[in-house]
């Protein structure tokens, strides 16, 4: 099925499941629905199974959404107790639409207690309390887990729910990540359970014995994560800065909620350190998974300073992640937004795309593993291999066969749907619109960033840039260094501030005339060496190590935006 299809489905306001391989385009065609809703002022509930998907949506855990928490089963009594709780009680009375991503990794009994959780909500018997309930994701990707003292893990579509909602199946067929046919091939082999020998004997051409290539590297286990990082780590020169988590609350919530915080209790971090950031901070320009390099400590908070790829510069403080209840935070944790990131695993890797990656499943150990770990890269020529054993080449058996059955309904689907004219689905569009009292025409007419909000909410005050009251001291001739002190922020912070108003021409041709010329003992030396060793937009290590630490990282970084100011060019 094309997208186009399964877009029209999901506005007809049928319960949906939207499931293809991996880079078939499911989370574009989610938003693309979304952005459909809103601009009819319809807000959905965006959630996830878990709180990595969660945090790549920018939306809840479908446990927090639903107010079940950590609990798996619910009775009925306990869902009107729930509906004393303002807060649930308001979410559920507004939502005509949930969607839930990575349902794959959603245990059975959870959708159940969900449904259950909507209908008493609702005060509707309906499946899911008459909600339109849109499940996205793959069960060929990794499964649901559970604790040592719970019963088995069984997939979602195991559940009564799941037969209750009669899901119409939209299994998308295109493919926008690998567009090399060898590895395509594979990767479908792989995922129907008939891979040849030479699809393996291809996989085996990619082994290598090590890899010291500059790219990412997963490992199934934590153990050989932990071991990579801590080797590198130790490689590198200069003193350790130790951050250790802090907790408060619930103690069973605050250990429930460290298993699945992605920063480790215990940082410990080197100027050099590979990191990658555990949450979204769209106002300092860093999201989960966002890679960068720690480059310096801030004198005075002791946080690390990070370089990411693009160039800014974070000072990283303390995040905070909570689990509330009746509005009030049940249990808190504290700890850098950050973990090392030379290698992580095959489960933190879900829903990336790589170019190139060097991957060891020789100790791979449950189904689904190889597929989501090769499925992350877009070409063979960007796969290395540092083991490969029998379980990581095979599928689920269960899945395999309620595969089959997935395809079946969805081209059943677009028989049905291609007996419609455009007329009839622009009508029942229309109709299911009216029914979760949105608007028939457009509201705006503008693309609508979606993603950004998922619940009804007031418009907020637009906030001044940050770059703003920086170049405004800046203007008014006072240094970097005088700057950092009266905004009580790192000189690596207020070079990010005259970076962004740089590049978005804010700075008047004139402004920074007292800068240069009040730093030419320190562009004059540095400069040319930052050109000779092409580190322009890189990590300022070498230009560090060169002068043997007579230059501070925050005299190199103003350096180097200096450089970057005038083109790269050093002044004659």
């Amino acid at each position: 099925m094309i997208q186009a299809d399964a877009l029209d489905i999901l506005k007809s306001g049928a319960n949906v499941f939207l499931t293809g391989e991996p880079g078939a385009g499911k989370s574009h065609t989610v938003r693309e629905y979304v952005k459909f809703l809103q601009s009819r002022g319809v807000a959905p509930a965006m959630t996830a199974s878990t709180g990595i998907a969660a945090t790549h949506i920018g939306g809840m855990t479908i446990h927090s959404w639903s107010g079940l928490g950590i609990r798996k089963n619910i009775s009925r009594r306990e869902c009107k107790e729930l509906a004393t709780n303002s807060a649930v009680a308001s979410r559920f009375r507004k939502t005509s639409v949930l969607i839930i991503d990575e349902i794959s990794m959603l245990d059975a009994a959870m959708l159940d207690s969900v449904d259950l959780v909507c209908r008493v909500l609702k005060d509707s018997d309906a499946p899911f309390g008459g909600i339109q309930i849109v499940l996205v994701g793959d069960f060929f990707q990794l499964p649901p887990v559970t604790r040592f003292d719970e019963p088995p893990a069984r997939f979602a579509f195991a559940a009564r729910s799941w037969d209750d909602a009669n899901l119409t199946v939209c299994y998308l067929s295109e493919q926008h990540r690998q567009e090399d046919p060898l590895f395509l091939a594979i990767l479908a082999a792989l995922r129907r359970g008939s891979l040849t020998e030479d699809h393996v004997a291809t996989l085996h051409d990619r082994r290598r014995i090590s890899d010291d290539r500059d790219i990412t590297k997963l490992y199934s286990h934590n153990a050989d994560v932990d071991r990579i990082n801590t080797d590198r780590l130790r490689t590198l020169m200069g003193k350790e800065k130790t951050y250790v988590m802090t907790a408060s609350g619930n103690p069973k919530l605050i250990e429930q909620m460290k298993r699945g915080c992605l920063s480790p209790e215990k940082l410990t971090l080197k100027i050099g350190a590979r990191v990658m950031f555990t949450r979204n901070n769209p106002i300092e320009g860093f999201v989960n998974g966002s890679i960068a390099d720690v480059v310096d400590f801030d004198a005075e908070t002791k946080y690390p300073v990070v370089q990411m790829k693009n160039g800014r510069m974070v000072c990283v403080a303390p995040g905070m992640w909570s689990v509330d209840g009746d509005g009030a935070p049940l249990a808190i944790l504290r700890q850098l937004p950050l973990r090392l990131a030379w290698a992580m695993t095959v489960h933190k890797s879900q829903g990336m795309s790589l170019d190139g990656a060097f991957i060891d499943l020789g100790t791979a150990f449950a189904y689904g593993q190889g597929y989501v770990a090769l499925s992350r890269v877009r070409s063979l020529a960007g796969l290395f291999l540092g083991g490969l054993n029998a379980r990581s080449l095979e599928v689920d058996p269960g899945v395999l066969e309620k595969d089959e059955q997935f395809r079946a309904q969805s081209l059943a689907a677009e028989t049905t749907l291609a007996n419609q004219s455009a007329s009839e689905r622009i009508a029942s569009a229309d109709a299911f619109i009216a029914a979760c009292g949105g608007k028939k025409e457009p509201i705006i007419r503008e693309t609508i960033d979606a993603l950004s909000v998922f619940f009804s909410s007031k418009p907020k005050k637009i906030k001044e840039p940050k770059w703003t009251e920086t170049l405004a001291l800046i203007i008014d001739g006072h240094s970097i260094a005088d700057v950092a002190k009266a905004r009580s922020r790192t000189i690596g912070t207020i070079v990010g501030h005259l970076a962004e108003a740089h590049s978005l021409e804010k700075i008047p041709v004139d402004t920074l005339e007292h800068l240069k010329e009040s730093m030419k003992s320190l562009t004059d030396p540095i400069h040319p060496i930052i050109i000779e060793l092409k580190t322009r937009g890189r990590f300022l290590r070498p230009v560090f190590d060169h002068f043997q630490g007579k230059y501070s990282y925050d005299d190199l970084r103003i350096a180097q935006w200096l450089l970057d100011v005038n083109g790269g060019k050093v002044n004659s």
